[in-house]
């Protein structure tokens, strides 16, 4: 199979050599001034990436998503699926799946939700669009693991952006407090503590923050709006803390504002 690759950063080169290793023919475009991947072709232009490949796979900025396709278009092959890995808005998606559409090939909507170094062509991601299952089909074969959920360009990454309001408000979070620790002297202590919390969470360890937060706004306020005045005598930051404490005034005035913690799924939980 040969197969496109825009975009060799962290992970288009990590991908590209992967797949370049298994076998399939890998040809790449970026115009950055950056290395190209052991057995991965290198050309100049979009156009002469694309125009055999099988498989268009775009890991571009989502500032640069259109005009990847734009430029490159003309040039794809009617049989082949262009798959867009770019942190885009479902919007973004759906309008360049509107442009695949007017030039005759499929697309998809790729959303990785796990961290590439480390995981390669085994880093979780969902798909959609009108080549999803097509794609995950070949993708898992090579050893990826993807899920297909819809054919509607921009469901997955709609998946991934509502994921993100967690975990990198998480990764926020903790470096305001790894920072105000650093201040206090507690660096060490903080990570040890917040490691040991994580290598022990599960659903229900999730659950009991959700829900203790309606039951226990009140004192939790309190907590928070104590947490606060300590990183400003700390001389640090608050801007997360700071929406701790205006969250948890919400929901105090207004318990049933909170939502609900939901049954579980048939849906497994996805890692970053």
């Amino acid at each position: 199979m040969q197969i496109c690759v825009f975009g060799l950063g962290e992970a288009g080169s990590l991908i590209a050599a992967e797949l370049a290793a298994s076998g399939s023919t890998v040809v790449a475009f970026d115009p950055a001034d950056v290395s190209t991947p052991s057995g991965v072709q290198r050309v100049p232009h979009p156009a002469l990436a694309v125009r055999r490949a099988e498989l268009v796979l775009a890991f571009t900025a989502a500032a640069d998503a259109r005009l990847a396709i734009v430029q490159a278009a003309d040039a794809v092959r009617s049989d082949a699926i262009y798959a867009d890995f770019s942190t885009a808005s479902p919007e973004r998606k759906a309008e360049l799946a509107a442009i695949a559409a007017g030039k005759g090939f499929e697309f998809v909507d790729v959303a990785l939700v796990g961290i590439v170094p480390g995981n390669g062509m085994a880093t979780r991601a969902l798909v959609s669009g009108t080549g999803a299952e097509r794609f995950a089909n070949i993708f898992n074969s090579v050893g990826g693991r993807v899920e297909a959920v819809g054919a509607e360009a921009g469901s997955a990454a709609r998946r991934k952006l509502l994921r993100s309001v967690a975990m990198k408000g998480f990764a926020a979070v903790a470096q305001e407090a790894m920072a105000a620790a650093d201040a206090a002297g507690e660096l060490q202590w903080l990570v040890d503590n917040l490691s040991t919390e994580i290598d022990t969470a599960d659903r229900g360890w999730l659950q009991r923050l959700v829900d203790g937060t309606p039951r226990h706004a009140v004192r939790r306020l309190a907590e928070m709006q104590a947490a606060s005045q300590l990183l400003v005598d700390l001389g640090q930051p608050t801007p997360m803390t700071d929406g701790t404490v205006n969250s948890l005034q919400a929901i105090a005035a207004d318990p049933d504002s909170a939502v609900d913690f939901p049954a579980p799924s048939v849906e497994q939980p996805q890692h970053d």
